[in-house]
């Protein structure tokens, strides 16, 4: 049996409650990166397979931005942040000082930013996370990719061919008056991996 599936309604919740402690920290970074008061929501957030996944952030072929990191030490995992196609223009534009609508495609520049950007928010994600786990999280440079969702999900799940078929997904939402961002948050940890982030917080996988 999968770590996964020996999850209870507990360890969802301990999982979920690091979602959201990770996503509000991202909120900050970007209230800061935009010089404005962003506030934050989580709609949902739970562990799903990637069919699923796939599903929840919209269709296989809509275009979507997105940041991964491989991270090491105690807890080998995957952590990524995927945007859908407008709000990464909308990001781009913010950033860059331009008005909103400007940009209508990624050139060299968009993906410098959004690559920058999604450092930093998941950089904030996984702060929270391994200060929240008390574990030590050692992420790679990011890698950035601009593709269809479908192909994106598939490379992120069946890269290293040791990734479950299921992670933590935490959907985001970033606001204030005159904008709204839509993100999402994946965590893929190996196999053991899940064991020991549970352990960490005091609970075990039976």
């Amino acid at each position: 049996m999968e770590p996964w599936e020996k999850l209870n309604a507990l360890h969802l919740d301990a999982l979920k409650e690091i979602g959201n402690i990770g996503a509000g920290n991202a909120a900050t970074a970007l209230a800061s990166m935009l010089g404005s008061r962003i506030q934050m929501t989580v709609p949902r957030a739970g562990v799903l397979p990637l069919q699923e996944i796939t599903a929840l952030v919209g269709y296989e072929e809509d275009p979507v931005a997105c940041v991964e990191f491989s991270v090491s030490g105690p807890a080998p995992s995957k952590i990524f942040f995927l945007l859908s196609e407008p709000s990464a223009y909308l990001l781009i534009d913010l950033l860059l000082g331009k008005p909103q609508g400007t940009t209508r495609e990624l050139d060299e520049m968009g993906s410098s930013v959004l690559t920058e950007l999604g450092n930093i928010l998941t950089g904030s994600f996984l702060n929270a996370f391994a200060e929240f786990c008390r574990l030590e999280f050692k992420p790679t440079v990011p890698a950035f990719a601009f593709d269809m969702l479908g192909a994106v999900l598939s490379s992120a799940f069946l890269e290293g061919g040791y990734f479950s078929d299921r992670a933590l997904v935490i959907e985001t939402k970033f606001y204030s008056e005159a904008i709204t961002i839509s993100g999402h948050f994946f965590l893929i940890p190996e196999n053991e991996a899940l064991g020991k982030i549970l352990q960490s917080l005091g609970l075990q996988l039976d």
